[in-house]
């Protein structure tokens, strides 16, 4: 149950470079470093316009008539409740990064770390700051993987394709995507994914040690501590993934997203509330009024140290969303039959993108104000420690404890729903598409994203599972344009059939009503009823055979 032209490939790929990693680790931590700077330097502006036109381009789709198509038939009811399918796909798409970077990024562009041409006071750096976090985790990223999954959504559940990136571009390549083309974007997808979650794995433990450090269970914690947790969080992945989408998955998911809600809610109230509040409805009027700026600022200008800060930042972003977009986009795709394109669309941008709007809020709030208004101890040798800064902010509150071990408990829950997740999406690329592909080789599949996920902190830490996610995703870019063009292809002669569909089923109404008047009118006639049949279409019809007066009716022959 695997398809041996993807399978094979992507499985040798990712196991040489898992080995090169941990034989030649510096020599590893080299080759990606210097494709990373190459591709910011040389592909940066491309990164910036591509991910903005993603997001035009779902919009537009919203707000046009092909929004209306169904992905699935006409009459089918979503598979999954409105709060699950949430759960599941937030879960999926954001999970491990929320925790990670919810009170470091912002206090780092406010402090240490300010885009290059930014200028003002604090205040004005730290609105700008939350702006830019907006930017980095809100419609740009999910718009991304709208796009692809609107595109597979379309090809499983309306035309009954199988769980494969290659589908999605069928209505450009046609009969090809059997061919070594459909394989070749497969195996891409492969890659993107498997980086992609090892990218997350390694963030995950290095935010769980830092809570296991300040809540006092270890000393310090070392790469190895974290290459113990890695094994373990993959072994209860494993276990997950196993019970499949239906159980595991899903009853994690919602466990997950119930127990962040509590988190983020302990610190709104607990912390400044009134401020939080406040920092909520500035950040998003600064946010709007800079966004169309910030989406193409390719730091032109700015020179070396913009696009070192881009690099370090927004371009990693882009890459590691292009990336995450084959999990992400086919994991939404499998779980969203039933929805309208316009519901699918605005699930997708919105829901994720306000719910990480107020988590920022009151994550990165707390820290601003704890830096600018409080104790002021969060940057540390000029830098600041983005694990760490979590739980610094959380373990001063109210039930610091408490809050900080349930911390650790939802960041290892993320930890396993994206490795979960992650892997049987792998699996069904490399089954070809099978929706419930065979136990052994979604182990296999976990295995790998773990070990990838070690190797690559051995070689370089996490600036080689960065480097990693930026180089997978440039290949993978132009196969989500190419996707943009099929989709619109697809939806619109997909819409022109519904068109049709709906317009013959009204005239069948009128014909029906206009055949029931005729023939209640003549109820006082009774000798005219033996004239009217109401089987008879009155319908007008195109006159046929204009101009052929002088031609002989041929009778047709078999040929």
């Amino acid at each position: 149950m695997i398809a041996p032209r993807v399978f094979w490939p992507a499985l040798i790929v990712i196991v040489a470079v898992a080995a090169m990693a941990l034989a030649f680790p510096q020599f590893t931590n080299d080759v990606f470093t210097g494709a990373q700077n190459w591709i910011v330097a040389d592909f940066g502006w491309y990164y910036m316009l591509a991910i903005g036109f993603f997001v035009v381009f779902v919009v537009g789709i919203a707000f046009t008539k092909l929004g209306a198509v169904r992905l699935g038939r006409d009459d089918e009811k979503p598979e999954f409740g409105v709060l699950s399918w949430f759960a599941m796909l937030f879960s999926a798409g954001m999970g491990i990064g929320l925790i990670f970077y919810g009170v470091g990024e912002p206090l780092t562009y406010a402090t240490t770390m300010p885009k290059p041409g930014w200028e003002g006071s604090d205040t004005e750096l730290a609105g700008l700051a939350m702006a830019q976090t907006f930017v980095h985790w809100g419609l740009h990223p999910w718009a991304v993987y709208a796009v692809i999954g609107l595109a597979l959504a379309f090809a499983i559940h309306r035309r009954g394709r199988p769980v494969s990136i290659r589908w999605a571009l069928e209505p450009l390549f046609g009969e090809r995507v059997k061919g070594w083309v459909g394989d070749v974007i497969d195996v891409v997808a492969i890659f993107g994914t498997v980086f992609g979650v090892a990218t997350s794995l390694g963030l995950g433990v290095q935010q769980i040690a830092s809570g296991m450090e300040a809540i006092g269970v270890v000393g310090e914690s070392d790469v190895w501590l974290l290459v113990i947790l890695i094994l373990v969080i993959t072994a209860l992945a494993m276990v997950s993934v196993i019970s499949g989408l239906g159980a595991g998955i899903k009853w994690l998911s919602n466990i997950n997203l119930s127990l962040a809600g509590l988190l983020l809610i302990s610190m709104l109230i607990l912390g400044p509330t009134l401020f939080l509040l406040r920092n909520f409805v500035e950040s998003l009027g600064v946010y709007l009024a800079n966004v169309l700026q910030m989406t193409v600022d390719v730091g032109a200008y700015q020179g070396a140290p913009a696009q070192e800060w881009l690099s370090s930042w927004t371009i990693f972003y882009w890459g590691w969303w292009i990336a995450w977009a084959p999990f992400v986009g086919v994991f939404i795709a499998r779980i969203s039959r039933g929805r309208t394109v316009r519901q699918f669309i605005a699930g997708v941008l919105l829901v994720p993108t306000i719910v990480g709007f107020i988590w920022f809020s009151v994550m990165g709030g707390s820290g601003l104000f704890r830096q600018f208004f409080g104790e002021g101890d969060l940057v540390q040798d000029g830098e600041v420690s983005p694990e760490g800064v979590l739980f610094q902010v959380i373990g001063d509150l109210p039930l610091g404890d408490v809050l900080s071990v349930l911390t650790i408990i939802v960041v290892a829950i993320f930890f396993i729903t994206s490795s979960d997740s992650g892997s049987l999406v792998v699996d069904m690329l490399a089954s070809g598409g099978h929706p419930n592909p065979p136990v052994w080789s979604r182990v296999l599949w976990a295995v790998l994203e773990g070990a990838l996920a070690i190797t690559l902190l051995l070689a370089g830490g996490l600036g080689a599972l960065q480097a990693g996610s930026l180089i997978t995703a440039l290949p993978f870019s132009i196969i989500l344009i190419l996707m943009c063009i099929a989709t619109v292809r697809a939806l619109r002669y997909e819409h022109r059939q519904l068109e049709y569909r709906q317009t013959m089923e009204r005239l069948e109404r009128v014909t029906q009503h206009v055949t029931g008047e005729l023939s209640s009118s003549l109820e006082d006639v009774p000798e005219l009823r033996s004239y009217v049949d109401d089987r008879i279409d009155y319908r007008l019809s195109r006159t046929r055979g204009i101009g052929r007066q002088g031609r002989s009716e041929r009778p047709r022959t078999g040929r």
